[in-house]
């Protein structure tokens, strides 16, 4: 799983030919991905000010507005591939555009039954 994390509205900081340059370069990505059978799915999320969080405080659950976490990445999405090899994951995520605008891919197993990957 490549979980991308990215400040939210770093796009709105680019030109329209970089905010362009960097969504054909994702596109080829995902293209590649699709045609070499290991994209298993993935989708964006929505800004973090639209999400909720729940916590257990003092024994009673809580429910509050955003993630409001100390950090300026917040979780942007995901995708699933499917690949042979550990490089081969590292090598997309190297290639992951979002990377160079002060974003980060994180990668980790997803963990089937038997927990395995641990």
């Amino acid at each position: 799983m490549l979980l991308i994390w990215n400040r939210p509205g770093f796009t709105d900081e680019l030109s329209e030919a970089e905010r362009t340059a960097l969504f054909a370069e994702v596109g080829s990505i995902m293209d590649e991905l699709t045609e070499r059978g290991e994209l298993v799915g993935g989708e964006a999320l929505a800004d973090p000010s639209a999400a909720r969080t729940t916590r257990l405080v003092d024994g009673r659950t809580t429910l509050t507005d955003g993630p409001f976490v100390e950090s300026k990445e917040q979780f942007a999405g995901y995708l699933a591939i499917d690949v042979e090899t550990h490089e081969r994951a590292e090598e997309i995520a190297a290639r992951w555009p979002d990377t160079r605008f002060g974003g980060a891919i994180e990668l980790r197993a997803v963990m089937v039954g038997s927990g395995e990957e641990m």
